[in-house]
This record gives C-alpha cells, sequence and structure tokens, in this order.
C-alpha cells in the first residue's frame, strides 16, 4: 500500500497521527471501488479454507466413500432417535393417556432431539456438506448446477492500477477518498485506509456539530477543530477519540478554557476566562481547579494558593478590593484554622479561625498563626510563578487549524470522487 501512494497525498509529521484502538461504525450505505475479475470454475471448499489439525479433506471418487469416514458417534443418535419415536408412537396409539400427558411427551421429546443436536453438531454439519457436495457433483453430471457470484477485490489508494484486459482506465482508478452516509444521519467525508477512517477527513454530525481533522482507526487522533450547533469549538490536540494533550476549548456561553487536556477532560496546567471577567490560572485534575493556582474575581479580589476539588483549601494568601488582605489556613473556601487578617490601616487580627470567623484572637507572634503566614505565603509564591503553557497551546492550535484544513481538501477529493463515479472501499 505504502509502495502506491501518489506524490498528491496530503502529508503530515509523524506526531499528527498517533495509535488507537479500532471503532467500527454501522452505515446504511456506502460508496465503493471494485473490480471484479471472473473465473471459469468455483475453487474448491478445501482450497479455500485451511485444513484443522486431524481433520480429513472429503473425497469426491464414490458415493459411498464419504458414508465410510463418518464419525462412530453418530450411530448412537440414530438408535435413540428410532427408539423414541417407537415410543412416543406406542404411547399415542393408546386410548387411555389424556391429551396434556401425550403434549408433555412430545416436548420431552423434541428436549431430548435437541440436546443430542447439540452434542452432535459437528457430526451433524460434516453430513450437510457431504450431502451437499453429492448433490453438486451428481447435478454436474446431469446438467444442473447452481450459479456462483463472482469474487470481489476490492482497493484502497491513490495509484492507478495497469489495465485489464476489458476495463476502462476510469474502472482501473483506485481512489483513497470517500464520502460515507450513517444511519443516524452523520456524514463523513474524507480519506479511508483499510475501510476505516484514516488520515485527514470531516464528519458532520447530525443537527450536532461538525470535527475536522486527523483519524486513525476511524477515532480522531492527532490534531483537529470541533464544533458544535450552540456555538462551541475546540481546536488542539486529540488521543483515541478523546481531547488529550494541548488545545483551546471556547464555550457557546463566552467561557474559554486553555491548556492541557487528559482523556476529554481538563487536566494539568490552564487558564479558565469567564464571560463575568473572572479569570484562573493554575493547575487543574480531571475538569476542576486543584492544586496551586490564582484566581481574579470580578469585583476585583483576587487569591492564589492551595485548591482542592474546586474550592479554596489549604494555604493562600486573599487580597480584597479593599485593600485588607488574609494571610493563613482555609477550609472549603472559608478561612478555618490559623491566620493573620490585615486591615488597609495595618491594624491585624490573628489567632485561630472557624467558618470564616475568628474563634480564639491570640498575638501576632505566636508560633501556629506565623507557621501558618509563611505557609500560606509560599504557596502564594508558587501559585504566581507556575509554569505557563502557552507556547505549547498556540502550536497545537496552529498544528489543528492545518489539518482542519488538510481534512477539507480530502472532503472536498471525496465529494468530487464521487461525482465522478470513482468510489473507495468504505465498508
Amino acid at each position: 500500500m505504502d509502495g502506491q501512494k501518489s506524490q498528491a497525498k496530503l502529508t503530515r509529521t509523524q506526531s499528527s497521527l498517533l495509535r488507537s484502538s479500532p471503532t467500527i461504525r454501522s452505515s446504511i450505505h456506502s460508496f465503493s471501488s471494485i473490480n471484479e475479475f471472473g473465473i471459469d470454475h468455483e475453487p474448491d471448499i478445501e482450497e479455500q479454507k485451511p485444513h484443522k489439525p486431524g481433520s480429513t479433506p472429503i473425497r469426491r471418487g464414490s458415493f459411498f466413500s464419504p458414508f465410510r469416514s463418518a464419525p462412530a458417534r453418530i450411530g448412537p443418535v440414530l438408535v435413540v432417535s428410532v427408539v423414541l419415536m417407537y415410543t412416543l408412537f406406542v404411547f399415542f396409539s393408546r386410548d387411555d393417556i389424556p391429551t396434556s400427558e401425550s403434549l408433555l411427551l412430545a416436548l420431552i421429546f423434541v428436549a431430548v432431539l435437541l440436546f443430542f443436536a447439540g452434542k452432535n453438531r459437528e457430526s451433524i454439519h460434516q453430513r450437510y456438506n457431504v450431502f451437499r457436495n453429492l448433490f453438486d457433483e451428481y447435478g454436474k453430471r446431469f446438467g444442473f448446477q447452481r450459479t456462483h457470484s463472482k469474487p470481489v477485490q476490492w482497493f484502497i489508494g491513490e495509484t492507478k492500477l495497469g489495465h485489464k484486459e476489458g476495463k476502462s482506465e476510469n474502472e482501473n482508478q483506485v481512489v483513497r477518498e470517500g464520502v460515507e452516509f450513517y444511519s443516524n444521519g452523520d456524514i463523513y467525508e474524507g480519506e479511508y485506509h483499510k475501510g476505516r477512517c484514516n488520515g485527514s477527513g470531516v464528519y458532520n454530525y447530525f443537527v450536532k456539530g461538525r470535527y475536522e481533522g486527523d483519524w486513525v482507526d476511524g477515532k480522531y487522533d492527532g490534531y483537529g477543530i470541533e464544533s458544535w450547533a450552540r456555538g462551541s469549538k475546540y481546536r488542539g490536540q486529540y488521543r483515541q477519540g478523546l481531547r488529550h494533550g494541548y488545545g483551546v476549548y471556547k464555550f457557546y456561553t463566552g467561557d474559554t478554557y486553555s491548556g492541557q487536556w487528559c482523556n476529554g477532560q481538563s487536566h494539568g496546567v490552564g487558564s479558565q476566562s469567564c464571560s463575568d471577567g473572572s479569570s484562573y490560572i493554575g493547575e487543574f485534575k480531571c475538569a476542576v481547579k486543584h492544586g496551586l493556582g490564582c484566581y481574579h474575581f470580578r469585583n476585583g479580589d483576587w487569591y492564589a494558593g492551595e485548591y482542592f476539588g474546586d474550592k479554596i483549601h489549604g494555604f493562600g494568601v486573599y487580597h480584597f478590593a479593599n485593600g485588607h488582605c488574609y494571610e493563613g489556613s482555609w477550609h472549603e473556601g472559608r478561612k478555618q484554622g490559623y491566620g493573620m487578617y490585615t486591615f488597609r490601616n495595618g491594624d491585624t487580627r490573628c489567632g485561630e479561625w472557624d467558618s470564616g470567623n475568628l474563634k480564639i484572637p491570640s498575638p501576632p507572634l505566636t508560633d501556629a498563626v506565623l507557621r501558618a503566614v509563611q505557609a500560606a505565603r509560599k504557596a502564594a509564591e508558587n501559585a504566581i510563578k507556575l509554569r505557563r503553557v502557552d507556547e505549547q497551546v498556540k502550536k497545537a492550535v496552529t498544528a489543528a487549524n492545518r489539518a482542519a484544513t488538510a481534512a477539507r481538501v480530502a472532503a472536498i477529493k471525496a465529494v468530487q470522487n464521487q461525482m465522478n463515479g470513482n468510489f473507495c472501499d468504505t465498508s
């Protein structure tokens, strides 16, 4: 396949295509390119399928030869069947047996037959093949022969094969781009390889959204752009059908997330901007703020420190818009533990806090308060100096734009191939 690729094929870097598990989509219609090669006779069944260890090919030299090679275990089946049939005949011929008992005996008889048939399924199937082969052989002798369809060979690629006898140039041309319609109304236009979406392509969801970018084994993998009907859009990296790597997600509400992704969720270092004017720069875990971060509120307040489960939790420093400041311990968004509150005029209130209120006042120079204040300042400093990933995100967005452009080109080629009657294998 690699040796048949032409110069017109779209090229990308190795990093744009990653490995993923295959995905099979069911479709109601697919366009395919086929070449049929006629044959004068039907190939033998034993030549098409390899023999299992210990199996014996069926011979056609004599009429009785297949019966001589029959398994020995088919004899008990015949004996049991004859005995059961004789028993049923005797019971049904008697007038003193009620109808309900006759029906019960019939059901028992059917159950026993099904049991023995399941035990000897291979033998029954082998006998069926024997009689079918005998029927075909003697049918040929007397002029009765079943018609068989011609074998079909599928091709995927961009190169042109050599001319076959009786074939035109258009019929021998093999294409890589195709169009496929799905039962739920979705449409894929782009490149295929081995019957699956591979390379560059555009997938249109029915009244839902659109994806343009790289594909590997029927899944988003590499770089691409995904947009939805309500206005949300993602540009960045994918792996095995999920957002993974670096990318930017713009919500239809006006919120934006830019940073690292893992298995479809914001995970790692990133920045979040909200439509109300607030913003957060820091660490995420499983789509929530978790770790070190710095949050700027819309009213002018800002916090730098530790987060846990999308809430201020741990040690940190909170600066109010009016000039006040709190340094110390937090618990689920409230001042909890030891800390120091400094007013804008320089006054301080120190001690142990509980649910946002000062519970036990203490002097500013106590060891517990000093340790809490130092830990809060250290966490705030680390949150402010947290490494940024803006450069990696920009590179991912640029690569996603290139992949989307290549996908649109592949989609145009797919539509042109469909209009010209050149189809590829999309099954």
